[in-house]
């Protein structure tokens, strides 16, 4: 069944390119990258393959077992927007692609000095060199690295001006994990495209380690009463975990109203979490946002936009009033 699907996908691929994508880059005069357009009609595909599988899966246990309901249906339509910006643009894997030559160009010259660059699957030969061994590596190493980063979007004044336009949704849904900030999300997926070249992933395997963490970021945003029981939700993040990320308040203050921190940062390992001292095991599933959304005596609510541009230029200008206040 598994051939037959890769067997499925690389015809479909082969005649996308051929039919449609190889046709364009010769009009255009782009004929030099050629091969990186046969790469990207890969990624077009997978995305379009990841949108499938949410609307067969997570789109009718939104339906069956919802959250809550839905009062602004356009902020869900405008997340879409997102997701099928990142999942079809292919955003996290064009960026590693446009790093490599410069990892390659700095491993040119290290070899030149007479340094190899580290690579994790030669830590214990016989083990980590196998491929399923360093495809769990890879994962974790990477979603190490992806829980400081959040982390660090929740207690830097700038970079949570842009990150918390993904908690100003309200209603949050299966799209809601897309969206982001262009900026954020250029930021992190350089900084996540470095760390991956660092300890040797391969472009292959990071575009199914990025398709791998995606559809599971997608589950926990879902609008869907899903948990994993303590032991599970210690271990990976479901839905209830990461809503307490989202939930008003205590996901996004450690110190109290108008403070920076949050709990539950995790991206797909909820152990880490518990490791640093950072998880919070609520038993309800809460509503989310940010609490200067909501209106009080002394301020209006804070307005995140309603379409994507007006998103886009409020995140910036957010961005700016963050980093100039003392973070606390």
């Amino acid at each position: 069944m598994t051939n037959t699907l890769m067997d499925w996908f690389a015809s479909a691929q082969a005649w996308l390119f051929q039919a449609v994508v190889q046709p364009l880059m010769f009009h255009a005069g782009f004929s030099e990258y050629l091969e990186d357009a046969f790469d990207g009609t890969e990624w077009f595909l997978i995305g379009v393959c990841e949108l499938i599988v949410l609307f067969l899966v997570l789109r009718p246990l939104e339906a069956a077992i919802p959250v809550h309901a839905f009062t602004d249906r356009r902020a869900r339509r405008t997340d879409f927007i997102y997701t099928v910006l990142y999942r079809l643009g292919a955003f996290s894997v064009l960026v590693f692609f446009l790093v490599d030559p410069l990892m390659a160009k700095v491993t040119e010259v290290l070899h030149l000095q007479g340094l190899n660059p580290f690579n994790l699957e030669n830590l214990l030969p016989g083990v980590t060199d196998r491929p399923l061994i360093t495809f769990l590596m890879y994962l974790l190493v990477l979603d190490l690295c992806e829980y400081w980063y959040h982390r660090a979007q929740h207690n830097v004044g700038w970079l949570w001006g842009l990150h918390s336009l993904h908690h100003s949704q309200q209603n949050m849904n299966l799209w809601s994990d897309d969206r982001n900030h262009l900026l954020d999300g250029l930021i992190h997926d350089v900084v996540l495209a470095l760390v991956a070249l660092a300890i040797g992933v391969e472009p292959a395997q990071y575009v199914l380690l990025v398709s791998v963490t995606r559809m599971l970021q997608s589950l926990q945003h879902a609008n869907v009463r899903i948990h994993f029981g303590r032991l599970g939700d210690a271990i990976v993040v479901s839905p209830r975990f990461h809503r307490w990320h989202h939930a008003i308040g205590i996901g996004h203050e450690s110190k109290g109203r108008g403070t920076l921190g949050g709990h539950n940062f995790g991206v797909l390992f909820a152990f880490w979490d518990v490791l640093f001292r950072s998880a919070y095991f609520g038993k309800t599933f809460e509503h989310t946002g940010v609490r200067d959304q909501l209106p009080t005596a002394s301020r209006p609510a804070r307005d995140y936009g309603r379409g994507f541009w007006s998103q886009q230029w409020l995140g910036l200008k957010r961005m700016v009033e963050f980093a100039r206040k003392p973070s606390r």
